[in-house]
């Protein structure tokens, strides 16, 4: 099992930044998938950004340029930078861990980006 706990959202300006933690703790092996997720109400959750289990970086069109991944092996966090923020980019934020077959979710952090 994997337990993921999200923290770091909050209600920030347009054109402010964010930084969104998630950290891991159980059984997380080498191989896997992390990602952040987010959904805004009425609509599709929405994959925003994955380190894939190769290591390679994916970032949605919506964000590319603004935000960025990165994990800390050592600590077992995994970070959202979000710079240049949007109303758009309003959203409950979720991530993902994806190993051996299985899902895991954490429970998200809601990003409020209003002036």
């Amino acid at each position: 099992q994997v337990q993921l706990v999200e923290s770091g959202g909050d209600l920030v300006r347009p054109g402010g930044s964010l930084r969104l933690s998630c950290a891991a703790s159980g059984s997380i092996f080498g191989l896997g998938t992390w990602a952040w997720f987010r959904q805004a109400p009425d609509k599709q959750r929405e994959e925003v950004a994955t380190i894939t289990n190769t290591k390679s970086i994916i970032y949605s069109e919506s964000v590319k340029g603004r935000f960025t991944i990165s994990r800390d092996s050592a600590r077992q966090t995994v970070y959202l930078q979000m710079n240049g923020l949007k109303p758009e980019d309003t959203a409950t934020y979720y991530c993902f861990r994806g190993q051996v077959g299985n899902e895991y979710w954490g429970q998200g952090t809601q990003v409020t980006v209003s002036s």
